[in-house]
């Protein structure tokens, strides 16, 4: 299923649902039909001290099964494009403020790229479904102050200039996630993606992130600018994931690892975007057991 990287194939409950968050639920809609209001935040400034994007390729028809409406599955080669981003922050504050008063905190996400028509156009980002932050600060503020809700979850570091091991437990025990490797000079031959300089374009595109929004239906928009995009290939030697193992949501051979890139020591900033509001639900796919 990985491609020569090797996973733990957790076991979860069966049932078709994507088992990303304790009791919470992801709408699935028909259509937008306008933007709605939601808490302003001021532009967030800091440094990307470390972050790591484990890529999987999968197929899309599975990927539009679990997305919820105006989202569909954006593809290379034919390929849905899935994966974790593990992010450490530093100097995390109001643009202008600082960077002593900053916090910090090791973040995990868990990404689908997408695209999606809005206002006559369209647009592609990338729909996250879960969040999950080591701050109890980001966890109180997420769907409240912040856009997206967060999930309180520990985590188990060990890196050096060249080897990376992270290790997430979400603290509701519903999501885990384990990746480990190396710097490498480029990415395997069977990757969908030619080069890294194509990779890096492909995903540099994708800065704009939905997510659910506490207990509403709509989506929070978040937007990650960069002032100096760089990323290096990582050779994947482990990679676990409670959602892309879930076997009743991805059958053996419609996911497989792909890549993973490290980015190291970028300054950026976040900024809020009009969340996406949708029609009354049609149907659900649960998250969580």
């Amino acid at each position: 299923m990985w491609n020569n990287v090797s996973g733990s194939g957790r076991e979860t409950t069966k049932g078709h649902s994507v088992k990303l968050g304790s009791g919470s639920t992801v709408t699935i809609l028909p259509k937008v039909l306008a933007k709605a209001s939601t808490v302003r935040i001021p532009t967030i400034q800091g440094t990307i001290d470390r972050r790591i994007l484990a890529n999987f390729r999968v197929d899309p028809d599975v990927l539009a099964k679990i997305l919820p409406s105006p989202f569909r599955p954006q593809t290379v080669a034919g390929f849905g494009i899935a994966g974790i981003c593990l992010i450490r922050l530093k100097h995390i504050r109001p643009k202008g403020f600082p960077a002593g008063l900053g916090i910090s905190s090791e973040n995990a996400a868990h990404r689908i790229a997408v695209e999606w028509d809005a206002g006559g156009e369209l647009r592609s980002g990338v729909y996250i479904p879960r969040r999950d932050t080591s701050s109890m600060l980001n966890a109180w503020a997420g769907g409240r102050i912040f856009p997206g809700v967060h999930h309180r979850a520990s985590f188990d570091v060990h890196e050096s200039e060249t080897n990376f091991r992270i290790e997430m437990s979400s603290l509701d025990e519903s999501a885990h996630v384990l990746v480990d490797g190396q710097i490498a000079t480029s990415l395997a031959p069977n990757s969908v993606f030619a080069s890294v300089a194509e990779a890096s374009q492909f995903f540099a595109a994708g800065s704009l992130g939905y997510s659910p929004a506490g207990g509403q239906r709509e989506f929070d928009g978040l937007e990650l600018r960069t002032f100096d995009w760089r990323v290096e290939p990582l050779q994947v030697t482990h990679v676990e994931s409670t959602f892309f193992d879930d076997r009743d949501v991805f059958p053996p051979g419609i996911v497989e690892f792909d890549n993973a890139l490290l980015m190291r020591g970028i300054e950026h900033e976040w900024h809020s975007r009009e969340p996406l509001c949708c029609e009354p639900e049609q149907r659900r796919t649960k998250v969580g057991s």
